[in-house]
């Protein structure tokens, strides 16, 4: 019995081993995968493409020239540590020790290390620990780093959809950073309250833009879309400015439009902080009116700011247009011109009801603007 005990106790045991095993293994694999882990499988696989760059310059110096050993360092650079990037170095200061004195002076001939290789090498060296220093800095994983603003640009893209509204209406958003960026200073920010029957929409245009003004927006969105909703309509532009002086910034300002739609009866308001009126298309008329809010302060310039409604009424075939000034404003015209200039454009799309309009218009009105563009369709359906 006691013998079996034994055995028993040592399968435990073993079972418990293995298991504590599997589970490192699982976790660092997950780190690595992740890029939270260790890097020396990267480090590996640099060190051991030196000898083979090595063997090949010593043996065909015109083909493989010692110059070559700049691929793994800039590689390097991209993916290691700055720890263990110093010893990817050492190992190729190593590797030129070993091919000036395998293929001789550099008087004597061509493909041999000559003062200027190691000057490339050291150049390359130098720059890739500069941007390895950096990344550890900042703190960003060592392969998360596009991943991470992939997951930014996605988030501002998820938090500027809009909700699916009722039969008989129609909307649509078109956003097109400065620059062909993929971040923007223009953002959205929209909500169904009152049980579904209203719709808030907040179009905002932070102060600079594209990657400047990216960050900022990334965290005014996050704070716009907590604060929609949750306070009544003519508090929220009160508590955006609020939320933007605590935040004391060197360039903290932005203007706003607040849209607060019933989608039962098409009554409105738009309250202004600062922004460019909204253009509203009568379809009796067939003109259109500009909506211009009692303009309020630009949010987060002063305390106590006051902002005041303007109210309207979407009928049967009717469309209002909220954008931003990078639409409508350019250096050789001034913004009433670019105001004519986008109706204009937009009387071509009556017809078609402004299907895939907002797009179009961009393209048409401001497609080389070096300026962050917004442009907000909501139409009634006649």
């Amino acid at each position: 019995m006691a013998k079996r005990a034994g055995a028993d106790s040592f399968t435990a045991r073993l079972r418990k081993s293995v298991h504590r095993v599997r589970v490192a293994l699982r976790k660092s694999g997950v780190d690595y995968f992740r890029g939270d882990g260790s890097d020396w499988i990267a480090l590996v696989g640099l060190i051991l493409t030196i000898p083979a760059i090595t063997l090949g310059t010593i043996a065909m110096p015109v083909w493989v020239s010692p110059p070559a050993l700049v691929l793994p360092i800039v590689a390097g650079g991209l993916l290691l540590r700055p720890a263990s990037l110093l010893g990817l170095y050492a190992g190729t200061a190593a590797a030129l020790i070993v091919e000036s004195v395998a293929l001789g002076p550099y008087t004597q001939g061509p493909g041999r290390v000559t003062p200027g290789t190691v000057l490339v090498v050291a150049a390359c060296g130098l720059f890739g620990l500069l941007i390895a220093q950096f990344r550890a800095r900042v703190g960003v994983p060592w392969r998360r780093g596009g991943t991470m603003l992939f997951d930014l640009r996605e988030r501002i893209r998820v938090q500027s959809s809009l909700p699916a509204l009722p039969r008989g209406w129609h909307h649509e958003m078109a956003l097109r950073p400065a620059g062909g960026q993929s971040f923007s200073g223009d953002f959205v920010v929209a909500a169904r309250t009152n049980g579904g029957r209203t719709l808030e929409v907040v179009l905002t245009d932070v102060s600079g833009k594209g990657m400047d003004a990216g960050s900022r927006a990334l965290l005014l969105s996050g704070a716009f879309g907590g604060l929609l909703g949750s306070l009544p309509p003519h508090g929220f532009l009160p508590a955006a400015n609020g939320y933007l002086l605590r935040q004391d910034w060197d360039e903290g300002f932005a203007t706003s439009i607040h849209l607060v739609l019933d989608l039962e009866s098409g009554d409105y308001e738009l309250l202004s902080a600062g922004h460019l009126p909204a253009l509203q298309l009568h379809a009796g008329s067939g003109r259109w009116e500009e909506k211009d809010a009692a303009e309020g302060p630009l949010l987060g310039v002063y305390d106590g700011a006051e902002f005041h409604p303007a109210k309207g009424s979407l009928r049967p075939g009717d469309v209002l247009m909220l954008f931003t000034d990078g639409l409508v404003e350019a250096a050789d015209r001034d913004i009433a011109e670019g105001v004519d200039r986008l109706t204009g454009e937009a009387d071509r799309y009556v017809a078609s009801g402004f299907q895939g309009a907002a797009w179009h218009l961009i393209e048409a009105c401001a497609k080389d603007v070096n300026d962050d563009r917004a442009l907000l369709l909501i139409s009634r359906e006649a």
